[in-house]
């Protein structure tokens, strides 16, 4: 006996699978042609993008500048390391500064300074004096204007000091044991600017025409002596 709860079965449907159809020839080659192109497009934008770049970059800078304010210094010591280290070398203002620090070599100072019966006349130099601090502080600025040169762009084996200035800047005034409790300290700031300079040799080559010149000229100036002398005898 068949049950009449059953349900009668429906015949289940057959999955269309989507039909496959294959590009022509034509048209594969024609999309590899688009890709070509969007490719060399885009290249040039990246090409063009590089050369605005390149002429937006700022230009050289011919100077490296050092600027150190309220540096705990004093300014007569500062004002005569500045006066050694002018129109030199940094590398060359460093190794005399050491020679200081060794106490091989004296700065020469001027101003008040303490005549005593050793030690005020240091060879050549009437007075002198080894500032140790100072010569400390003035070593790691001279090291810092390098690292600026070369940051930018300049050459440091061609590179003079022009400007040097040490300035007294705002003493401050702290409590201290000394003075009734209220005691100036020293302060100074200090600028150096280095600059790179060019054509350094024909300079030299000047100096030496300059000094032929004028040893032929003393040489004219001996013979035409020599000859006026035999003529009169």
């Amino acid at each position: 006996m068949e049950n009449k709860n059953e349900k009668p079965t429906q015949p289940v449907k057959e999955e269309k699978k989507p039909e496959v159809r294959e590009e022509k020839p034509e048209k594969k080659d024609e999309v590899k042609k688009e890709e070509v192109k969007k490719e060399k497009e885009e290249k040039k934008q990246q090409e063009e993008k590089k050369e605005k770049k390149k002429e937006k970059e700022k230009p050289k800078k011919e100077e490296a500048v050092v600027n150190a304010k309220d540096l705990p210094l004093s300014t007569k010591y500062s004002i005569a390391i500045c006066n050694i280290i002018r129109k030199k070398n940094p590398q060359e203002a460093i190794d005399m500064l050491e020679k200081v620090l060794r106490k091989k070599l004296a700065v020469p100072c001027k101003g008040e300074i303490p005549h005593r019966k050793r030690g005020h006349r240091i060879g050549k130099i009437l007075s002198g004096r080894y500032p140790i601090k100072a010569s400390n502080i003035f070593i790691k600025l001279l090291k810092n204007l390098i690292a600026n040169a070369n940051v930018n762009g300049l050459d440091t084996e061609n590179i003079i000091i022009t400007k040097a200035v040490a300035n007294i800047a705002a003493r401050p005034v702290k409590p201290t044991r000394l003075a009734y409790g209220r005691k100036k300290f020293k302060r100074t700031h200090v600028v150096l600017i280095v600059k790179e300079i060019k054509n350094k040799e024909p300079g030299k080559e000047r100096k030496k025409e300059q000094k032929g010149k004028k040893k032929e000229k003393k040489e004219e100036k001996k013979k035409l002596e020599i000859k006026t002398g035999e003529k009169k005898k």
